[in-house]
């Protein structure tokens, strides 16, 4: 059994710092704070990093790049019900697996200086489309009702830095799941 690659100095500050930005807020943290977190100065981060809103663009461009990759993988699969399972499954895991980077990204975007968020912003929108695509496949239904159904899910499968903690991952998961396909298949009904 090979062992998973050990994190980069980069990828370690990336994670701290999506995890002091979600406990304290992006104007709750300072460079020296970074720095302690990971065992720097806050000076040497610098050689990392251009600044902190270097630091959280590229946490919310990554977040939204590998949901926009994964998710145009999954969508792309023939059988629309077996997508969308696909979806909420790659979604859910992500969501429970990463409550701080939600919770920076629903927080902080207007943190970002402006060229990011647009591409941050462009990335969410064809994430958004890659769902809206399966569930017209799946379902008779008027685009701008698939669209308000997968915001609308994105709501429920984001709250997972507030509810989480209630059961455990799997059971979270499967709750999650059952719910957001519920609600996905049965906006195509009313």
């Amino acid at each position: 059994m090979t062992e998973a690659p050990a994190p980069t100095r980069r990828t370690e500050i990336l994670a701290a710092a999506a995890d002091l930005f979600a406990r304290r807020g992006y104007h709750g943290v300072s460079i020296a704070d970074l720095g302690r977190a990971v065992g720097l100065t806050g000076p040497a981060l610098y050689r990392h990093f251009s600044g902190k809103d270097a630091l959280l663009a590229e946490i919310l461009l990554d977040i939204s790049r590998r949901l926009l990759e994964e998710g145009t993988r999954r969508a792309a699969i023939a059988d629309p019900a077996r997508a969308l399972d696909a979806l909420l499954e790659w979604h859910v895991d992500f969501a429970l697996g990463n409550p701080a980077l939600i919770t920076v990204h629903e927080r902080e975007l207007d943190n970002v200086p402006e060229p990011q968020r647009h591409e941050i912003r462009r990335a969410q929108r064809a994430y958004v489309e890659e769902w809206v695509g399966v569930l017209l496949r799946l379902h008779d239904m008027p685009a701008e009702r698939a669209r308000a159904a997968v915001h609308a899910a994105f709501g429920l499968l984001n709250s997972t830095p507030h509810s989480a903690g209630a059961l455990d991952r799997a059971a979270m998961g499967e709750l999650l799941r059952a719910m957001a396909s519920a609600a996905l298949n049965r906006a195509a009904r009313t």
